[in-house]
């Protein structure tokens, strides 16, 4: 009769379950042992010290795939196979440690979506005078440049920047806003609609760098189905903006079309 213990035992001692010994031996990591003359398995030394080789590198994130090869191969390649290992699960910690850190800003608001200097675009809205409408609207505008067009994003950014230190510009704005109240064929969304572009022709940094406007131009699509989001909501709107940019094309101005 073989010296040794039980597939149970043997399970017990290395810290597994006898479920993931026999996978260790259909996979072949793991020698399975002889029957003894009664018909039991009994795994000795070097059984045991296979499985906890094993179980050491399945536990350390090494692929069962690879521990086969690993086991067999000589220290040179044993330590090659080991770093190559390490930067995997480098790359899963970082992949892990950003997917925590978007549970982190999912807890607040604007962040799951939006970088931190975009927030802190949102958050300057409200004290400029800007009403709770007006500032989701611009986030819901914001989320989908960023996810739409990534390339003119930063372009995006910095004309919301500059609008926003413009004090002629948030009165326009605001002023835009407030027109939804009007009739859609009120004269004064005209007049409107050339007071904007005329500032806009005046201030260049308000349309943006050559860079954003070539980015916006090439995504023609993408800016039709962010600039007519909220269309049906706010026609009015709509049809300024429509305004404006048709005054700014006359301009020379490279607006996307609609």
């Amino acid at each position: 009769m073989r010296n040794g213990v039980t597939i149970g035992q043997a399970a017990a001692f290395v810290g597994v379950t006898v479920k993931t010994v026999r996978h260790y031996h259909k996979l072949g990591l793991v020698a399975e042992p002889e029957r003894d003359s009664s018909g039991y398995r009994r795994y000795g030394s070097d059984e045991l010290l296979q499985l906890v080789q094993v179980r050491t590198l399945a536990a350390a994130g090494v692929p069962l795939a690879e521990i086969g090869p690993m086991l067999d191969a000589e220290a040179a390649q044993f330590g090659a196979a080991l770093a190559d290992v390490e930067r995997q699960l480098t790359e899963r910690i970082d992949e892990l440690v950003a997917r925590r850190d978007t549970l982190h800003r999912l807890a607040d608001g604007d962040r799951a979506l939006l970088p931190d200097r975009a927030c802190a675009v949102l958050d300057r809205m409200p004290g400029l005078g800007f009403s709770p409408e007006y500032v989701a609207a611009q986030r819901e505008a914001l989320v989908l440049a960023r996810a739409l067009v990534p390339e003119g994003f930063d372009g995006f950014l910095n004309q919301l920047e500059h609008g926003l230190d413009d004090p002629e510009y948030i009165d326009l704005t605001k002023r835009g806003w407030e027109a939804e109240t009007w009739e859609p064929d009120d004269p004064r969304i005209e007049e409107l609609a050339t007071a904007m572009a005329d500032h806009y022709l005046a201030n260049p940094a308000l349309l943006g760098d050559h860079a954003s406007l070539q980015a916006w131009g090439r995504a023609s699509a993408q800016y039709k189905l962010i600039n007519n989001h909220r269309e049906d909501q706010a026609p009015v709107a709509a049809r300024l903006t429509a305004l404006t940019e048709t005054k700014l094309r006359s301009a020379g101005v490279p607006v996307p079309h609609r």
